[in-house]
């Protein structure tokens, strides 16, 4: 019998996928992992990424609002970081639908994947 999963916990995971689905959200959150654990201030993000600042403002507040990435005021600088417990959360969802339940991946090859 198929476990069903808590109708609450599919949207807060689709709205995450969601977030990241554009390729600068992406690439801001691939930015904001290679920074862990210290993060990164939203000026450097913007010059890395080359984003004009309006426009990584409102990515970083779609990914901050969907629990993806963290921000602390240090004066007058905006720190960014990549929230690695969601992230992990995240991960774990989709390891447990397809590689413990169905084993569509089989496990050692997404732990093979990881290394």
């Amino acid at each position: 019998m198929v476990k069903k999963r808590d109708p609450e916990a599919i949207t807060r995971y689709a709205d995450m996928f969601s977030a990241m689905g554009t390729d600068a959200r992406l690439r801001i959150m691939q930015l904001l992992l290679q920074a862990h654990p210290e993060g990164m201030v939203a000026g450097e993000i913007g010059v890395e990424l080359e984003i004009p600042g309006s426009t990584l403002s409102h990515h970083l507040d779609k990914l901050k609002n969907e629990g993806l990435v963290k921000v602390r005021r240090d004066g007058t600088f905006l720190w960014y970081t990549a929230d690695t417990e969601a992230l992990r959360e995240l991960l774990g969802f989709l390891y447990a639908e397809c590689c413990t339940r169905n084993k569509a991946v089989p496990p050692d090859r997404v732990i093979a994947f990881c290394k």
